[in-house]
């Protein structure tokens, strides 16, 4: 390898889309986890716009929400003198292995792939974009082009990795050793927020059927209160963690309530013993929730209040990130038989 595990810190890399809005989930299942974990690893962070544009989207929003996600991932904790934040598109070597790994990558896994097959039922056959079927070689090419030795991914996207691990043993086998096999870094449990409407599927930062859906890092407190309290519950009283898909509303709340305040279920569950109701347990829920973001948000603004302070943090993040995409570029290159230019 380039770069061998053992002679560097432990490498991870992940990134959200620069689609929709950031949601509760997003920062409990990732951002969260990120600024405790980015220092025990050289960290590289980067806003995914190129995986964005695989369905329609507008282009005016496409950057200004590309600024928001790098914004938000200061504001929830990511250190830029500790990890790397950049943009995806800033730096050309992902465009261009995933060119390479694209061409050692049978067809056949790629139509293997789960979420194309659900992302592409919803579109008509002959408007699905080549990118829809082709971004999980771009996710590999993320990954692959900083050596990263472990991913953190959700169960939405551990096929994906798994992909990833197999594109790299076939390079590997194909050209010589290359790259580093990566590994799951898997979050802990109860990390997966459900949706306020429908407590069954995983709260969407994409999904706008219903307004009260999903709660947004930026959403105003009395937005907050508002969501939360319509969230969907039962007909019964009982206020305690379950796996039972009829209580699966009030579980939802109870997982948001573990994650923003990190006490203990048992715990948790002797606090609501006393409860007159759900009512009660959604007041909570939403009191701890504002309480987690009003920092967030505070910095937020604070971020996005001095021009140009954002756009010159990610053109040194992508400095720094095409340095090693760069080096790991190169070696796949020269190991698949291209001239290389001077220098």
């Amino acid at each position: 390898m380039s770069e061998p595990a053992l002679k560097r810190q432990k490498r991870v890399l992940s990134g959200v889309q620069p689609s929709g809005s950031l949601t509760i989930g997003n920062y409990v299942g990732a951002l969260k986890q990120w600024a405790r974990e980015q220092y025990n690893f050289e960290s590289f962070f980067c806003v995914v716009d190129l995986h964005a544009v695989t369905v329609p989207y507008n282009p005016a929003e496409l950057r200004e929400k590309t600024r928001e996600v790098a914004a938000l991932y200061l504001a929830c904790g990511i250190d830029p003198a500790v990890s790397t934040v950049f943009v995806q598109s800033h730096v050309p070597a992902h465009s261009e292995l995933a060119w390479l790994l694209n061409c050692i990558t049978p067809l056949g896994w790629l139509y293997r792939m789960t979420q194309f097959k659900d992302k592409a039922a919803r579109q008509q056959a002959d408007s699905v974009g080549t990118g829809l079927l082709d971004y999980p070689v771009l996710m590999a090419a993320d990954i692959l082009l900083y050596q990263a030795d472990a991913v953190p991914v959700g169960d939405d996207q551990r096929q994906h990795l798994e992909l990833t691990r197999d594109i790299a043993q076939r390079f590997n086998h194909l050209f010589g050793e290359t790259f580093t096999i990566p590994e799951a870094m898997i979050p802990p449990a109860g990390a997966r927020i459900k949706g306020l409407d429908n407590p069954l599927v995983k709260m969407s930062k994409s999904l706008t059927e219903s307004e009260y859906h999903a709660v947004y890092l930026l959403d105003p407190p009395d937005r907050i209160k508002k969501k939360i309290m319509r969230a969907v519950t039962d007909s019964g009283r009982e206020i305690c963690f379950s796996d039972d898909p009829e209580k699966a509303g009030v579980n939802n709340l109870l997982e948001i309530y573990e994650a923003f305040t990190d006490q203990p279920r048992d715990a948790i569950e002797a606090h609501f013993a006393q409860a007159r109701g759900y009512g009660d347990l959604k007041k909570e829920v939403a009191e701890v929730v504002i309480a987690a973001l009003q920092p967030i948000q505070q910095r937020y603004r604070e971020l996005t209040s001095e021009k140009g302070f954002i756009d010159e943090l990610l053109a040194q993040g992508a400095e720094r990130a095409s340095a090693v995409a760069e080096a790991t570029l190169r070696r796949a290159r020269e190991n698949m038989g291209f001239l290389m230019p001077p220098g």
